[in-house]
């Protein structure tokens, strides 16, 4: 079983995401949801014992971590835990410096206009 969390404020992208995932690896998923980087992050001290295999996240979402974006904060804290280690983390932001922040943060990026028109962006990270 692949354990997924998707973070994003916007409810309509956590059930794109869902969608994707349940496509990408039917069943064998079980995915989690938080709508917020806080509520993401309470998950993550909660999972300790079951890490996340996945976690796609957004950047934008509650002003609480300025100047760093939600999403930069949430990145920041998955890496702080030993057993998120092999954990891939996705970006998936509509920010115009989402490849950059990942790339500083060492993790992968799509694009939203890409994730909107292009499961292959999602294929080619998360099944590989």
């Amino acid at each position: 079983m692949i354990k997924v969390l998707i973070v994003d404020d916007i409810r309509g992208w956590i059930d794109f995401h869902s969608a994707v995932i349940k496509e990408l690896f039917g069943e064998n998923a079980e995915i989690y949801k938080a709508e917020s980087a806080a509520e993401a992050n309470n998950k993550l001290i909660e999972n300790t014992n079951s890490p996340y295999d996945i976690i796609l996240t957004d950047l934008q979402m509650e002003d609480d971590y300025a100047p760093k974006l939600a999403g930069e904060w949430l990145v920041e804290q998955i890496k702080t835990f030993s057993q998120y280690y092999r954990t891939k983390i996705v970006i998936i932001s509509a920010s115009y410096n989402a490849r950059m922040i990942a790339d500083n943060l060492g993790v992968f990026c799509i694009p939203k206009t890409t994730a909107r028109t292009c499961i292959s962006a999602y294929k080619e990270i998360l099944l590989n």
